[in-house]
């Protein structure tokens, strides 16, 4: 089964192969730790999560590099209103990056890389490319100059030809419009931390940061770089400029770029109140971040996603569904029922070799998790009546749903949401049997009353046509 992504580059989808055809060297940037990450930026890291775990799968081993930019225009900015170093600014809001990914169950990248911890590897790459004459200096600041790489634009398909020469843009980031000569090195600023070098006083331009690591660490041409759309230009556009001015080798063979999220069709912003981060929704809102991830990963990741409370809504209830598969699946083996039912190992065999084919087309999410839905129905289906031979099938398709979309809990039963009290599980489900012996006897007032006391402890209850269905409330 061939492996194909949009490679941003070419704008063709092609199959992907790694170049040793063993280890894919994959980079990928990472956050600009000058505030807590929004969701927005999370939706580009959980794509990138399924994207590694799908690697995985199709047998590769796994190098990818994420960097940390812990020196930019806002966070020195930002540290120096607080009168912090920019290690003391900038460590709290890594840290808090680091948990957030944590309880989205995002992977690890196998090295993460600190650009303020590669200043003389930069410092070095200037001066290479001063050598090689794409540099020049203005007001002790040294910028590229994009006239002296004549594919500029290639990545964002976008034409530069008519550019002013000389014309010079300092800040890090910027719009197509004001396409220029970019800064390797800014000259110091009063007040502002700085590094002492041969270039001069002063610190690294963004773009030059990424393309030094990136080399560093995979070489110079890696298989995969990713991101979002929005580093498309100006960044990957100048990564690519100084990499390949350095090398003259191709940076990276494929480019993949996750696509804006929206919340209820608007642009996210303070401004319009609906800006969310994930330690906003989990901790503050007490939202399941299994449901949170899921509604990140529910349109693929080359269309844009509309985030909206019912997304969340939806995304809860889905999660649950695995959670009482699960929960079915290891009560039948308790039960220790003799027998195989005709046809069920065969539909989630089939399900999940379905799942795993979408995926493999261009990280197809959406077709994805409706085939792991369909393997939810084909469990909810057998429900009761499930046998001990049936159970080991069933776990084995919520393994590879986890293993694919990281969507189930690797441990198997009921599972609380985040902060969720402790309850007596056996109590709740004897409830429950209870008000449904209440139904069946017309005996709605005591149904009501056994629902209301339960939902005075936190316990949400969901009747559906396979039984009654209950979790720990949240608040999407």
């Amino acid at each position: 089964m061939a492996l194909r992504f949009y490679n941003t580059l070419t704008q063709r989808l092609e199959e992907f192969r790694p170049l040793d055809g063993e280890t894919v060297r994959m980079y990928t940037c990472g956050p600009t730790v000058y505030h807590y990450v929004h969701i927005g930026n999370f939706r580009t890291f959980s794509f990138q999560d399924v994207l590694r775990r799908v690697l995985r799968m199709r047998g590769w081993k796994l190098h990818h590099v994420m960097n940390i930019t812990d020196v930019d225009d806002k966070i020195i900015r930002n540290a120096v209103a607080e009168g912090k170093s920019l290690k003391e600014y900038t460590e709290r809001f890594t840290q808090a990056f680091l948990e957030d990914a944590a309880k989205l169950r995002l992977e690890r990248p196998e090295k993460l890389v600190f650009a303020t911890e590669h200043i003389p590897d930069m410092v070095a790459a200037i001066q290479r490319l001063a050598e090689k004459r794409h540099t020049y200096e203005s007001e002790g600041s040294t910028y590229f100059r994009i006239a002296s790489f004549p594919e500029y634009g290639k990545l964002s398909h976008t034409n530069f030809s008519g550019n002013v020469a000389g014309a010079r843009v300092d800040v890090d980031e910027y719009e197509k419009a004001d396409a220029r000569d970019f800064v390797l090195w800014k000259a110091r600023k009063p007040g502002e931390p700085y590094w002492d070098t041969p270039l001069g006083a002063g610190r690294p331009g963004w773009h030059i940061e990424c393309s030094v690591m990136a080399m560093q660490y995979l070489g110079e041409t890696i298989d995969l770089h990713a991101g979002g759309e929005d580093l498309i230009f100006p960044h990957h556009e100048c990564e690519i400029a100084q990499s390949e001015s350095l090398t003259g080798k191709p940076f990276a063979n494929t480019w993949i770029h996750t696509r804006f999220l929206q919340v209820d069709g608007e642009k996210m912003s303070k401004s319009k109140g609906n800006f969310y981060t994930v330690r906003d929704l989990v901790d503050g809102d007490r939202v399941d971040p299994l449901a949170l991830r899921y509604a990140l990963i529910t349109v693929p990741y080359g269309k844009p996603l509309n985030f909206t409370r019912q997304t969340l809504r939806d995304a809860a209830q889905n999660v649950d569904r695995f959670r009482e598969c699960a929960r079915l699946a290891d009560a039948a083996k308790a039960r220790g029922a003799k027998g195989a039912s005709a046809g069920f190992a065969e539909s989630l065999r089939q399900l999940a070799d379905e799942m795993l084919e979408a995926m493999c087309d261009d990280l197809n999410t959406s077709v994805a998790l409706a085939k792991a839905l369909g393997g939810t129905s084909v469990i909810f289906k057998a429900g009761d009546s499930m046998t001990a031979e049936d159970a080991p099938a069933a776990l084995a398709f919520l393994d590879e749903v986890q293993a694919l979309l990281g969507i189930v809990r690797p441990e198997h039963g009921a599972v609380q949401a985040p902060s969720a009290p402790q309850v007596d599980e056996e109590r709740i489900e004897a409830l429950i049997a209870e008000r449904a012996a209440a139904k069946k006897a017309r005996d709605f007032a005591r149904a009501d009353a056994i629902r209301a006391q339960l939902d005075a402890e936190g316990i949400e209850l969901r009747d559906t046509p396979e039984g009654t269905h209950w979790r720990f409330k949240t608040t999407p």
